[in-house]
Formats: C-alpha cells, sequence, structure tokens
C-alpha cells in the first residue's frame, strides 16, 4: 500500500505574512499523521518564508507552477532549478492554468520534463470540461492529455517521481463535485492507461475538484483514489487538518 497524499493549492491568495501563519497553523493542526504524506502550494513569493516554517514538520513543500526550461530570456518565469533544494514539488497543468491562460498539452509535457529531470516530483493535473463529460469523451480527453504530458521523455519516468490529480474542470471551485463513482470511474482509468500505454504502475492518482471536510472520506475510500489536491479548503487549517484525518484513517480495498 502506497501512503495517500493530500495537497493544498492556496493559488493566488494570501499575502506574505498570511502565507506563513496560515502555514503555521496547518503545521500546528496536522502534526505529523501517520500513514499519509501532505504537502501545501503557496504563491511563489511566500515559498522561502514557508520553507522555513514547515521545516522539520515532515509536510512538503510545492509550487503551483514551473517552467520549461532551467534558464533563459523568459521574463516573469521561474525554472525548476530555482526551486530545487527548496521545493519538494510541483504541479503542472492545473486546468486554471490551461483554460485560463492557454497552456497547452505540449507545454505540461515539457514542464513536466524540465522539473523531474531538476529532481523536483511533479504532480501533473489532467480533467475534462462539463461540455467533454456531457459528450461523453472524458477517458479520450484524459488520455490525450496523460500521453502529451509523458512524450517528451526518452522513457518513462519513474512512478515515485510523479503523481496525476484528476480534477474535472466542471468541480473545481464552483462546489460541484464528481460522485465517488464518477471519481473512481477515471482515477481507475488513469492506472490502466498509464500500465497499458508506458508500462507505469504504482503511481498515485489524486482527485481535486470541492475537496471539502464533510466529502473528503467517501472519497478517499475508493479503492483507486489515493489523496486529493485541495483548493479552497486548504485555506482553512481545520478544514485542511480534517481532510488529512480523513486521509489518514481511510481504508480503502486497495491502495
Amino acid at each position: 500500500m502506497t501512503a495517500p497524499l493530500v495537497a493544498g493549492n492556496w493559488k493566488m491568495n494570501t499575502t506574505v505574512q498570511e502565507g506563513i501563519a496560515l502555514a503555521t497553523a496547518i503545521r500546528d493542526a496536522v502534526g505529523k499523521p501517520g500513514g499519509v504524506e501532505v504537502a501545501i502550494l503557496p504563491p511563489f513569493t511566500h515559498l522561502w518564508p514557508v520553507h522555513d516554517v514547515l521545516e522539520g514538520s515532515g509536510i512538503l513543500l510545492g509550487a503551483q507552477d514551473v517552467f520549461w526550461e532551467t534558464s533563459g530570456a523568459y521574463t516573469g518565469e521561474i525554472s525548476p532549478t530555482m526551486l530545487a533544494g527548496w521545493c519538494d514539488l510541483a504541479l503542472v497543468g492545473h486546468s486554471e492554468r490551461r483554460h485560463l491562460l492557454g497552456e497547452t498539452d505540449a507545454q505540461v509535457g515539457r514542464k513536466f520534463l524540465c522539473a523531474v529531470s531538476s529532481g523536483l516530483r511533479v504532480i501533473v493535473a489532467v480533467g475534462e470540461t462539463e461540455s467533454e463529460r456531457d459528450s461523453g469523451t472524458t477517458f479520450a480527453v484524459v488520455d490525450r492529455q496523460l500521453d502529451a504530458a509523458l512524450a517528451p521523455f526518452e522513457s518513462p519516468p519513474a512512478a515515485e517521481s510523479f503523481v496525476i490529480a484528476y480534477e474535472p474542470v466542471w468541480a473545481i471551485g464552483t462546489g460541484r463535485t464528481a460522485s465517488p463513482e464518477q471519481a473512481q470511474e477515471v482515477c481507475r482509468h488513469i492506472k490502466e492507461h498509464l500500465a497499458a500505454g508506458f508500462a507505469i504502475t504504482g503511481v498515485r492518482v489524486l482527485y481535486g475538484g470541492s475537496v471539502t471536510a464533510d466529502n473528503a472520506a467517501v472519497l478517499f475510500a475508493e479503492a483507486d483514489i489515493d489523496g486529493a489536491l485541495v483548493g479552497g479548503a486548504s485555506l482553512n487549517s481545520d478544514k485542511f487538518a480534517a481532510i488529512v484525518g480523513a486521509a489518514a484513517t481511510s481504508s480503502p480495498p486497495a491502495r
């Protein structure tokens, strides 16, 4: 059994001082739960002071994005080599970057490769829009995103170097959550696709999309949901700690 991962994506929220206070509250509320990995992903401006807050706590620190080159004339971008040694993780492919900022599947793949090559563990987000779900193309969309994410690799990356986060776009920040059955179906499909297409097994698949303390336990009880990428609830230390607690005590048939 692989320990579930609960990662909190703060998005573009909190000032630096508010972020330090929130990280401190999360560290104190979460403690050191057994059997679950915990990570928080604050804005870039917060990474260094939050790193100091989390030092020795066992809570991982992640960046919300990363660029696909290690250096160069890319004004405003952050390379993975700038983050290595400070961060444990980097998130790539979040739907808000894909749909609001026009990030392509190919760019997500380049970011994934560069981050892994720089020693960061990577959370790769995939997921369908409401119209794609309604048209019955969810699996095709997720497969396309997975294939593009892995296309730049000459050989498949190690399973422990990355995590997939299934985030249906229609459930992010809307209060609408995929049912446990819907989430389980896609998370299982992702694992099957990675195994069949790339001979990669053992990758954790998280669910993200309006995850709360109230629905976390039923989601984590599904066999192929290995944790959560949490948005709004990660801005409240008690709510986030409750989700971590649900992951720590869940007992799915297999993980």
